[in-house]
């Protein structure tokens, strides 16, 4: 089995499980609401953070099933943020995955609306677990993915993003958007699967330098796709980066110092995962895979 056809079927165990937190025949006031989060919450993706997640968990002695509300938790706040950025105020996007963005279809109130639900749910599903397993390790996993989340992490990136528009960067505001606002979600799916296996810390900061070395790549792989791509493979505009005057890796470096630095974080991710315990076949594939996609 190839890795594409590895990661589609583990990501529809993702997809078939998110299709059970909503109510499709809902018919109160909250039914368009429903509508405009499951437009984006099941409109494809690799579902790579919530995958990484149950991976690790796994990876480190978890079960899938004490492991997936977690991992669609994740997701949601990935598609609530996603959300938010294609809307005018932000990236001003019309397309996302090949499909009209949210904003576009369902009206700019409704799409901030179902990004808040998307994000509230996720902690109340969260919370809701950690309550019922009665966990320390759930609530430890539940403080990584908030942290990451805010104005620490996500949140902060894209502050630093949006107020770095147009303007001449450094690279000390280059590295802090990139590590926030991409990297920081993508290393709590980590942590978060080893916090719920009860890894240890020097684990847990291993899986930290992983996350890392992977969403970095994965955010200089985006910059890169974003100038050499075409709209076709890739299901939204390209050249955005450049028309939003964004600061990315390739606006400060260049283009071919990017790929070299993806090809470095590459290797450095897979030199941490080959000391793991464990069969770690398809994360490794998965993280060259990542690291040197086409879309």
């Amino acid at each position: 089995m190839s890795i594409k056809e590895g990661l589609h079927k583990k990501a529809g165990i993702i997809e078939a499980q998110l299709n059970t937190y909503f109510d499709t025949h809902d018919n109160s006031y909250q039914k368009e609401l429903h509508d405009s989060m499951l437009y984006s919450l099941l409109n494809g993706g690799k579902r790579i953070r919530p995958v990484l997640l149950i991976e690790i968990g796994e990876l480190f002695g978890a079960k899938k099933e004490d492991l997936i509300d977690f991992a669609c938790a994740i997701e949601m706040i990935h598609t609530y943020s996603l959300i938010h950025d294609d809307l005018p105020a932000m990236d001003d996007d019309d397309l996302r995955r090949g499909k009209k963005t949210n904003h576009i279809v369902y009206g700019e109130a409704m799409a901030i609306l179902a990004g808040d639900g998307l994000l509230n749910f996720a902690y109340e599903l969260m919370t809701e677990v950690s309550l019922k397993k009665n966990s320390y390790n759930y609530l430890k996993a539940m403080k990584e993915i908030s942290k990451a989340a805010g104005h620490q992490g996500m949140v902060g990136g894209q502050v630093a993003d949006c107020l770095s528009e147009g303007k001449v960067g450094t690279k000390e505001t280059l590295e802090y958007i990139q590590l926030n606002k991409t990297s920081a979600l993508l290393t709590c799916a980590l942590t978060a699967g080893g916090c719920i296996a009860g890894v240890s810390e020097m684990t847990l900061n291993d899986l930290r330098k992983l996350g890392t070395a992977v969403g970095l790549a994965f955010q200089i792989k985006d910059d890169i796709l974003d100038i050499e791509s075409n709209e076709s493979v890739l299901g939204k505009p390209i050249g955005s980066d450049e028309k939003n005057r964004k600061l990315t890796y390739p606006s400060v470096f260049g283009l071919e110092a990017s790929k070299a630095k993806v090809r470095e974080l590459t290797d450095e991710a897979n030199r941490i995962l080959i000391n793991f315990d464990g069969d770690t076949t398809f994360l490794e594939s998965l993280v060259n895979y990542l690291c040197n996609r086409e879309y």
